[in-house]
């Protein structure tokens, strides 16, 4: 993320235009719709800041920089995933984990694990005790 913070009226500039979902005093979101847009005209030889201007932002308040890293995270998530992979996936991960029912045989895995984890720190336990009475008696 940058660290160029944006004053209200950045913000006010910002939020007028259509390409513009969401705007705070340190990120802007994209419309969907521009980043496609943003894919096809570079697919024609644009440049990012070119694309920006176009689509009506100052590219001096936004910072070339954040163009131009906006823009080549665009184009990767295009190459990997194509058009979906430009979506903003936010308004689909809650961040809440599946309230799925998971199989007998994925509980019984993630309880080996979890008895491998606490067997591991006994062992880490047991060594540190050890130590500790070796220091002791010195």
């Amino acid at each position: 993320m940058s660290k160029k913070l944006f004053s209200e009226s950045d913000i006010q500039a910002l939020q007028a235009n259509p390409s513009v979902k969401t705007v705070s005093t340190k990120a802007i979101t994209y419309t969907d719709e521009f980043k496609r847009a943003f894919i096809a005209e570079y697919e024609k030889g644009n440049t990012p800041v070119e694309i920006f201007q176009k689509y009506g932002f100052d590219v001096d308040m936004i910072g070339r920089r954040r163009v131009r890293s906006s823009g080549k995270r665009w184009r990767a998530a295009y190459t990997k995933k194509g058009i979906s992979g430009l979506e903003d996936t936010r308004k689909h991960n809650t961040g809440r984990p599946s309230e799925k029912e998971i199989s007998a045989e994925e509980k019984i895995k993630r309880l080996e694990g979890k008895i491998k984890v606490i067997e591991a720190e006994k062992e880490l336990l047991k060594k540190l005790e050890m130590i500790e009475k070796g220091m002791r008696r010195n």
